[in-house]
């Protein structure tokens, strides 16, 4: 089964993070959806985050739910190398990460920028997307 990552698709700087993840999963391990498509907003529902003010990419492998900090390393950690070796910086608490985390999640508009429309995958992408 795969991996899905929930991002906002109106984040410049989540919709670069799934090309980045695709390329550098070659097992095509993960799967996509954005939080605002019919299907985030289901999955967003299902694990009782907020629908509108979405501040955090998840990660639901199975029937677990990884938030912030600790779904960037649960995916960081499934790619090719070198990426792994970023899971070194789980030595830090992680309620400092998840500060971190929160900190450029919550400027992410002002300091990435933010896009009036969803990415569309390529055709030979869309069975990366729910």
């Amino acid at each position: 089964m795969a991996a899905i990552i929930l991002f906002d698709g109106e984040c410049a700087l989540c919709s670069r993070w799934v090309p980045f993840v695709i390329k550098r999963d070659p097992g095509a391990h993960f799967k996509f959806c954005s939080v605002q498509s019919p299907k985030g907003q289901e999955l967003l529902q299902f694990l009782g985050l907020p629908t509108k003010e979405y501040q955090t990419m998840v990660l639901l492998k199975g029937e677990t739910p990884y938030y912030r900090s600790e779904a960037f390393f649960e995916v960081i950690k499934d790619l090719k190398k070198p990426w792994p070796w970023l899971r070194l910086f789980r030595i830090f608490p992680l309620r400092l990460r998840d500060w971190v985390y929160d900190r450029i999640a919550l400027n992410r508009y002002k300091l990435f920028g933010k896009h009036d429309y969803c990415m569309l995958p390529s055709k030979e992408l869309t069975d990366r997307f729910l």
